[in-house]
């Protein structure tokens, strides 16, 4: 098919693309040549809006093995050990087929990591619904749930952790991030830079056919009327051969056979025999033909393009072919020689004894568009002037009620019950927690995880919500008793050829990375996401950040259920009374203006590094971070999972009842002590000044705000869990 500049803009390149495209090969690309440069070009591929900015984040570590630019990053672990994660979208195939959608986003993303040589032990998710009363939440939402669980459940691998939000900006693109960690000894990595010459390139696992074809680039674009349309660009699913899939890697690497490995993710064959070759400084050439196909006279550009799951390329160590096929035989896999590593620099494609392309790899990656796009800088909001006179017209227990009800702070239990959180039998912290905790297995060790997001925040003032969705990873893992690691992230965006989005995205990036340098807690893997968007209606800024950290002793985790009656609870870290673009501001007061709680990072650094060291002295019986919805919120839940109650106490300077119980100052943990600890607590947290006072006593059965306002555990427990449960049965 002869090309010109339309057919390149119906690929989604642009006119000035498609120009470089041609100068840089002296001709104009055949079809198959268009197609390929479509999906190494497009966003999802390229990172053509966010390089430049990327590249600014903390991405180096005492601990860091590997930072970006791989597959997955990876952490040190001590003992040999290694921990490889990552993070990545499956947004737009989620709103167009919610259950292949999330199902591959979960099958894709440990692929990223066991073709490193890890065997995944932990799944996590961030998923984002629109509203609730929309019509298309709720089947939505089952979907996303289905496609999570049928995958994950199916691989043998537990969900120990995730965050379900619901927002009215996500009606017309949700978002569904998937998480997967996997451990690996740190002598028997896998990396994908192809290397030697005349060396086998090897295309193992399913067939490949015509689902996902275009699915990269239409994960770089936006959603219009004719979204039904994008079904067949959504890929389909088959964890039980990606289980197989998964045994055959891990027992060829158990060799020395493996020179390169990449899986075919996003732009399928297109984009992984790109990305070793690029890495190699090689070039590549693949005999189409030879490529297992399921679906008859599929055409070149087919092939390159398709993104079938659950496919792997391999390039191996001559002579080591017959070897690395008996293992794909007994697991029942394709297996195929299709090509070899060459001098050329080029990806070279043959079929039917033809040359259907000849690219320079270079032209592909490093020749890639880079655009510096226009943004526009964010001011911190003005302060709302609450008249508090309306405090006093509010019923403490009433508020509470809403609160804890609310779809974004209530129980997620319906949720997390249809994954398995427990399979392979190390989960020692499931989900509901701070974070999920799965035991390194036949040791001591565990590891920590959590994923977190704050949209409202990132929305109301960029800088400040980037700088925050780091805090709350970082409390996160601390609360369970994790030394927190490092983070892998999730960006999702609108268009980045809007200037108010393109801002949003620089200075969320800019947080992100003020307060990964100074926790040191650096960014190791991630992922972009733009046009997040139904026509000119994005979304609000999300990024997700996952976070990992690392308990030297399981036995001295953390859980956020309250223990033992007459115990102190202490709240750490100080309230001054921040409301502006809480909870309670936007459920109780119907007030969305104004900026969000301001961070401090020395205070996050100082607290939780306290709170460390009490934990490790075991004078913390549990402790959960001040999130979402205050202080009152917080010790509700660990009233609920402790089955306990607590009599609170009027702190010295109270600021204002309704401020102090439901503002999101951050910095915060609620802590347990025995009493007989006090004084060795207050000594810590003194000489390390730490602002800390006590909140209350444990009792039983019941919450006791003041005289007036008594809650028992039951009716805590009915505001908290009855209502995800409710509304999908309706």
């Amino acid at each position: 098919m002869l090309v010109n500049e339309k057919i390149a803009i119906e690929h989604g390149l642009k006119t000035e693309e498609y120009k470089k495209i041609c100068e840089l090969l002296k001709r104009t690309p055949n079809f198959t040549e268009l197609g390929i440069f479509s999906a190494m070009w497009n966003e999802h591929c390229s990172y053509k809006s966010s390089r430049l900015h990327l590249k600014k984040l903390p991405t180096k570590g005492k601990k860091v093995i590997q930072g970006p630019g791989e597959n997955a990053g990876i952490i040190d672990i001590e003992d040999g050990d290694a921990i490889v994660f990552k993070i990545e979208s499956h947004n737009h195939p989620s709103f167009i087929e919610p259950y292949q959608g999330a199902a591959t986003g979960v099958g894709g993303i440990m692929r990223d990591v066991f073709t490193m040589g890890a065997r995944p032990i932990a799944n996590l998710n961030s998923i984002h619904f629109g509203s609730t009363q929309h019509k298309k939440t709720k089947n939505l939402l089952r979907g996303v749930v289905h496609g999570i669980g049928g995958y994950g459940n199916c691989m043998g691998v537990p969900t120990i952790a995730g965050q379900t939000s619901f927002d009215r900006s996500y009606n017309g693109n949700i978002l569904v991030n998937a998480m997967t960690l996997g451990l690996v000894k740190k002598d028997k990595i896998f990396y994908s830079k192809a290397a030697g010459l005349n060396k086998p390139v090897i295309y193992v696992g399913s067939k490949t056919g015509r689902d996902g074809i275009h699915g990269a680039s239409m994960a770089s674009a936006s959603f219009d009327e004719k979204i039904e349309e994008k079904k067949p660009t959504v890929q389909v699913g088959d964890p039980f051969t990606e289980k197989l899939l998964l045994e055959a890697c891990l027992e060829l690497m158990a060799g020395d056979s493996i020179i390169a490995i990449q899986d075919m993710g996003a732009a399928g064959l297109t984009s992984s025999s790109i990305e070793m070759a690029s890495k190699g400084n090689l070039g590549i050439e693949i005999n189409l033909d030879k490529v297992p196909c399921r679906e008859t006279k599929m055409t070149p550009y087919e092939i390159m393009l398709s993104e079938s799951q659950e496919r792997m390329l391999i390039v191996l160590e001559s002579g080591k072919e017959d070897l690395a096929k008996k293992i794909f035989d007994k697991w029942n896999l394709d297996f195929a020689v299709i090509g070899k590593t060459t001098n050329t620099k080029n990806i070279e494609l043959y079929f039917q004894n033809k040359e259907v392309a000849n690219i320079p790899v270079n032209t592909l990656v490093e020749n890639s568009p880079m655009y510096d796009r226009k943004w526009k800088k964010s001011k911190i909001p003005k302060k709302n002037k609450i008249k508090k006179e309306i405090y006093n017209e509010l019923k403490i227990k009433d508020v509470l009620k809403k609160i804890l009800s609310n779809p974004n702070v209530c129980s997620k239990e319906w949720i997390w019950q249809q994954y398995d959180h427990t399979v392979m039998g190390d989960t020692i912290q499931k989900p509901g927690g701070d974070a999920g905790v799965v035991r390194v297995h036949g040791t001591n060790k565990a590891v920590a995880a959590s994923v977190d997001s704050s949209a409202v925040y990132c929305w109301a003032h960029p800088l400040t919500g980037g700088k925050q969705v780091v805090v709350e990873s970082w409390r996160n893992l601390i609360s369970v008793g994790a030394t927190p690691i490092a983070i892998t992230n999730c960006l999702n965006f609108g268009s980045p050829e809007n200037e108010d989005n393109m801002g949003e995205f620089v200075e969320c990036v800019q947080g992100i990375g003020e307060a990964s340098k100074y926790l040191d807690f650096p960014v190791v893997s991630g992922n972009v996401s733009f046009y997040n968007q139904t026509k000119e209606i994005g979304i609000k800024p999300t990024p997700s950040i996952g976070g990992v950290g690392l308990i030297k002793d399981y036995k001295k985790m953390i859980t956020m259920s309250l223990k033992e009656v007459d115990n102190l609870i202490l709240i750490i870290g100080k309230t001054e009374g921040h409301i502006d673009q809480s909870l309670f501001a936007r459920t109780i007061l119907d007030e969305n203006k104004g900026p969000p709680p301001e961070v401090n990072l020395f205070n996050e650094k100082n607290n939780g590094e306290s709170l460390l060291n009490l934990i490790e002295k075991d004078l913390i019986k549990s402790a959960h971070d001040v999130s979402l919805g205050g202080i009152i919120t917080a010790i509700s839940k660990m009233c609920i999972k402790g089955n306990k109650g607590i009599k609170l106490k009027t702190p010295k300077n109270l600021i204002n009842k309704i401020e102090y119980l439901f503002a999101e100052d951050q910095g915060r943990y609620i802590v347990e002590i025995n009493p007989n600890d006090m004084k060795e607590v207050s000594k810590i947290l003194n000489k390390n000044s730490v602002h800390y006072e006590e909140l209350g006593v444990i009792i039983d059965n019941e919450m006791i705000i003041n005289e007036k306002t008594k809650v028992t555990i039951d009716e805590l427990k009915s505001y908290n869990s009855n209502w995800l449960n409710n509304y999908m049965d309706s």
